[in-house]
């Protein structure tokens, strides 16, 4: 009797903790999923629409140099093309040249901006990462706008071949490595400069982790990317703090469920549940283009943003909201991954 007491305690005591967790996580899911349905999705966007106001986006920005990553579909690239449709110098940033020369003479073609360019890098090697920083300096131009939306989720553990794991690599090592080594640039276009980068409202459904890398041995593509998400929007906020006297803004915003390339080929199964109520790549690409033209002082460095608004970074009772504490750590890590002194 004795025995099966103890026995009972051990297994007991074991279990509790694990079923905390998978309690916890289970209703994180589920409020970003009822959460998302109610505010992501392309009716609520035309909802949401209903106050913005239009002549915020008229603004031209001719003479202002602008680079996005990712940019040669879907968001990034309706981004790069809303940038180029306003006058600005646009360059995109993409790791397949013969995708990437076609989204450049599709913008060129389609809003008569010229001054767009196209830049060849692989956003998941620092290496890369450092040539193009290096050769973006020689040009000796002032940085006004740097977007950070490049991104991938990738539902199987992909290792690169600097020895990353992929999703990690683009995300977030990429996110940091990019936005560290351009600061100089962004400051010579000071007191308007700005940096963006595209979250997702999956980072709802997660606390920020030191586990960068997806240790556990289940790979889940789908969690690693929400744990992504978080990290950036917890680098925007440090970044916020770190450079407030340097001049740049720094913002992270959700595009909200778009029906992109990506999206189809990472979820199929949420695309095709959702077929006709994802928002189009424009309309998740609405917001970046809006902080793009914001005067700064309308906005709140370090915040993060959803249909042209300031937006809660955590949900009610989920438990992530003091998680943001381990960024310090997270960064530690990622200055000695990117060799960054």
């Amino acid at each position: 009797m004795l025995q099966l007491q103890f026995e009972f305690q051990i297994r007991f005591s074991i279990t509790i903790p694990t079923l905390t967790m998978f309690l916890l996580k289970t209703w994180r899911q589920s409020a970003f999923g009822v959460y998302g349905y109610l505010n992501f999705t392309k009716p609520a966007f035309l909802e949401h629409s209903k106050n913005f106001k239009p002549e915020e986006m008229e603004t031209q920005i001719p003479g202002k140099n602008c680079l996005v990553t990712g940019a040669n579909s879907g968001i990034g690239y309706a981004t790069a093309e809303g940038l180029a449709q306003r006058g600005a110098t646009v360059y995109l940033v993409c790791r397949n040249k013969e995708r990437g020369e076609a989204a450049l003479s599709q913008i060129q073609t389609k809003t008569g901006n010229q001054n767009v360019h196209l830049e060849i890098c692989d956003l998941s090697s620092v290496t890369d990462i450092r040539s193009l920083a290096s050769r973006f300096s020689k040009k000796n131009v002032p940085l006004h706008v740097l977007v950070n939306n490049a991104g991938v989720l990738e539902q199987n553990r992909v290792t690169t071949s600097e020895g990353f794991e992929l999703s990690f690599a683009i995300n977030v090592l990429g996110t940091y490595t990019m936005t560290e080594l351009m600061v100089p640039l962004l400051e010579k276009a000071s007191p308007d400069a700005r940096i963006i980068t595209v979250s997702s409202g999956g980072m709802y459904s997660t606390p920020l982790t030191k586990d960068l890398q997806y240790s556990e041995s289940n790979f889940n593509g789908t969690e690693q990317y929400a744990r992504n998400k978080r990290v950036q929007v917890a680098l925007t906020e440090n970044w916020a703090e770190t450079y407030k006297n340097r001049g740049i803004g720094f913002y992270s915003m959700h595009p909200g469920w778009a029906d992109t390339p990506g999206v189809a080929k990472s979820l199929p199964s949420f695309s095709k549940s959702l077929a006709g109520k994802l928002r189009t790549s424009e309309e998740g690409a609405d917001t970046v283009i809006w902080l793009a033209l914001q005067p700064k002082e309308k906005l709140v460095s370090g915040g993060f943003y959803f249909d042209r608004a300031e937006a809660p970074k955590h949900l009610s009772f989920n438990a992530t909201n003091g998680s943001h504490a381990a960024i310090n750590s997270v960064i530690d890590s990622l200055r000695s991954l990117a060799s960054l002194s």
